[in-house]
């Protein structure tokens, strides 16, 4: 119990330091926001679902944090009827509770996901007890396979971060950034650039990638560039902006990632995180939701074109929990045009789902509990 209350005062204090990164858990959004008018659809392709094995040589597994049923239906809705998403046949729920809290976070989500243990809200690759537990990422990269993380947000926020570092609270910004130092992660693109860079004890940790090996960038043009050896792309100073800011980056930040570990001939496994459909949630914004979760989908799409064509590659796609409690109020299929309302500014605890293409896919079927989700990803990858 002392520990507990220990860490408990560390967290507050750490908090004062993280508004700056936590921002949009305070956005407003504006009437004209609920509204999503409907814009060009994007093509869909339709991939084959014969593979060459039974269980995957590789996992791709897309995180659309705060993506529930509704996140996924405004985005078919938005897109006249299609996304990336109709390829999966696999399908199933997850539900999400934390081990204190009916309604989880992105951290003790994302540890349930990358480590298999449910833990306390705040947690960061710890048990309840604040014990190091090694997430799928990391007992990959002891096999030989390569690794790597891929989001909108700051690489150190609390989902990547639950696949890669180890702190009692997800507010650690750089002591998380720390942590991907202790790791041979082949390659990590997103935001955080000044959690390496402008840190409080004067280490430059871009320096000491660069020491290990890493080609550093901040430019997502140059980082598309990469075509071997270790990567760390750094591509915001904390968060990446919008869709209108930063453009593509996710789905080319996800096929530079994926042409990298594909190198490896033992396999590889990848964590992708589209970040903010959680934070126009958030921001009880359906032009916010829709325009992440249509980037979210394309991303997808570069994922399921690199499997079908590998045919030992199982791509895995769910959330962390739902956000906003997102109410379809209206829409137009033929126009695009989506209309929501939320009850809550929140997190919920609904279930959310999981879909999954590939070698293994049928294990992802029904209701799952998030844990469950680590421990099939690790069976079928690792258990050989």
């Amino acid at each position: 119990m002392l520990q507990k209350l220990f860490f408990s005062l560390a967290f507050c204090a750490l908090s004062f330091g993280t508004f700056a990164q936590d921002a949009y858990l305070n956005a407003e959004s504006e009437d004209t926001d609920k509204v999503y008018p409907g814009n060009a659809p994007y093509e869909v392709k339709m991939y084959p679902q014969k593979f060459k094995a039974e269980k995957p040589k590789n996992i791709i597994f897309l995180i659309g944090d705060g993506m529930g049923v509704s996140q996924v239906f405004a985005g078919i809705t938005a897109n006249q009827g299609h996304l990336f998403l109709d390829n999966f046949r696999h399908i199933g729920f997850s539900k999400t509770q934390s081990a204190n809290n009916y309604i989880t976070d992105s951290a003790a989500g994302g540890t349930a996901l990358a480590c298999g243990v449910r833990t306390y809200n705040g947690a960061i690759g710890v048990d309840t007890d604040t014990v190091k537990v090694k997430s799928i990422l990391e007992e990959a990269e002891a096999k030989g396979l390569a690794t790597g993380l891929v989001s909108t947000s700051a690489i150190t926020h609390a989902t990547p971060a639950s696949f890669i570092a180890h702190q009692p609270s997800r507010n650690m910004y750089e002591n998380i950034a720390a942590d991907f130092l202790n790791t041979d992660i082949d390659v990590f693109i997103g935001g955080g650039n000044d959690h390496f860079t402008k840190r409080k004890d004067g280490r430059n940790l871009a320096n000491e990638l660069k020491e290990k090996g890493y080609t550093v960038e901040t430019d997502i043009e140059k980082i598309a560039n990469v075509k071997s050896g270790k990567l760390a792309g750094l591509t915001a100073e904390v968060h990446n902006g919008r869709t209108t800011e930063r453009g593509d980056m996710l789905p080319v930040a996800t096929s530079t990632a994926i042409n990298i570990l594909d190198n490896n001939d033992k396999g590889f496994f990848l964590m992708i995180e589209g970040s903010q459909i959680d934070w126009g949630g958030h921001a009880s914004s359906t032009v916010y939701i829709v325009e992440d979760m249509l980037d979210f989908d394309q991303t997808i799409g570069k994922a399921l074109e690199f499997a079908a064509k590998d045919g030992e590659t199982l791509v895995l796609v769910t959330a962390d929990h739902e956000t906003g409690g997102m109410a379809l109020t209206g829409g137009d299929m033929s126009t695009g045009r989506v209309k929501a309302d939320y009850p809550t500014t929140g997190h919920t605890a609904v279930m959310v789902p999981v879909f999954a293409y590939g070698p293994g896919a049928e294990e992802f079927m029904g209701i799952m509990d998030n844990t469950d989700i680590h421990d099939k990803m690790k069976k079928l990858l690792l258990s050989k």
